[in-house]
């Protein structure tokens, strides 16, 4: 493997190679590792880094340019994967972070390197079978359920976050990272948080509390090379304390079936899960349902809010490419972020219109 221009890919290899030999047990820094840049991130960016021996090794690290406020939080994404080994969930073991910006610009963290598959794109998931396709169906709920129902004592995360009113501060986060990261004027888009001002109030008071992951999609899972069990589960830099249901509403809007129409405006994930055998979203909410008995009568709610949220999220990508600082799945697709940023708002209009199912399918 050849190594890529270290200064193009945010690494500095003259000052990470020996730090990597003090901090990383095992590291063989006698010369500096190969590296790429693994190109499913679209805001933190993740690195194969390979050291001499032929080891593997994951580096992240927040994005280039323009950063979000509270986002991309390296410390955060370390102490959650450490609680979920303690709490025996699937997640890659992490072996160091490192928050001095001096070493390649900016804090990140190491972590081990998970074989398996990752479906990423239509072109993978429409060849596999449809038994197969069934079976990433049903690893994929298993696995957010599972993760919903951590022990937080065991995990060391009982002081994670603050999940009573966690719904009312992430529509009034989202507002505030619209408000930083906006290229253009979206009136639609502001409509919706309107909606979620005055809604939230009617979200019941008694709600489910857990860990979530914050962006729960299939191409953040690592499955086992026949496609039958989740390996490990990637990307927790959003991760919290709060209401499970919300990691349900992002999970649903990221998956896709063959008669979408909005959705196709979203190119994260798109048509991943359209192939046959793979489960509806109505098949996804009956079994996440039945796993965990959680009351899921504000699915609506979360759902207009993951399409506020995710909506959010892609004009920052669309910011960054505008700026050039754009890196990894996206970095060529700014014009596709630019739209993705309507569709979602559009979605979650059709949402507060037909209710989940039928809104996400329009």
């Amino acid at each position: 493997m050849n190594a890529l221009t270290p200064d193009l890919l945010g690494l500095s290899l003259d000052t990470l190679t020996p730090w990597l030999s003090e901090q990383v047990s095992g590291f063989d820094g006698s010369r500096p590792p190969n590296c790429r840049l693994l190109m499913g991130g679209r805001s933190n960016l993740t690195y194969e880094l390979i050291d001499v021996s032929g080891r593997k090794y994951v580096l992240r690290r927040p994005p280039l340019g323009h950063v979000m406020p509270r986002a991309h939080d390296m410390t955060r994404e370390f102490r959650v994967l450490v609680g979920l080994k303690r709490a025996a969930f699937p997640a890659p073991d992490v072996y160091v972070l490192c928050e001095d910006s001096a070493i390649i610009g900016a804090p990140f963290m190491i972590m081990d390197f998970v074989e398996g598959r990752v479906l990423a794109e239509a072109k993978e998931s429409h060849q596999i079978t449809s038994e197969q396709a069934g079976a990433v169906s049903r690893a994929f709920v298993q696995g957010l359920a599972s993760l919903h129902q951590v022990d937080l004592v065991k995990a060391d995360l009982e002081a994670f976050g603050r999940p009573t009113g966690y719904l009312a501060r992430q529509v009034e986060l989202w507002a505030e990272q619209w408000k930083n990261t906006q290229t253009r004027e979206l009136p639609e888009l502001d409509d919706l948080n309107t909606w979620l001002q005055s809604h939230v109030g009617e979200v019941p008071d008694e709600l489910p509390s857990s860990l979530v992951h914050g962006d729960y999609r299939l191409d953040n899972l690592i499955l086992d090379t026949g496609l039958f069990h989740l390996q490990a589960v990637l990307d927790w830099e959003m991760s919290t304390l709060g209401d499970p249901v919300a990691d349900l509403a992002i999970a649903l809007v990221y998956w896709t079936q063959s008669d979408d129409q909005l959705r196709t405006g979203l190119p994260v994930a798109h048509r991943l899960t359209s192939a046959p055998g793979f489960w509806t979203r109505e098949q996804i909410v009956d079994e996440y349902v039945m796993a965990t008995g959680f009351n899921i009568d504000h699915l609506q709610f979360c759902t207009v809010l993951a399409c506020y949220k995710l909506a959010v999220i892609m004009e920052s990508i669309h910011f960054r490419r505008l700026s050039g600082q754009q890196m990894g799945a996206a970095e060529d697709r700014n014009e596709e972020m630019g739209s993705a940023v309507v569709a979602l708002t559009q979605l979650g209009h059709m949402v507060i219109e037909h209710g989940t199912l039928e809104g996400l399918n329009m």
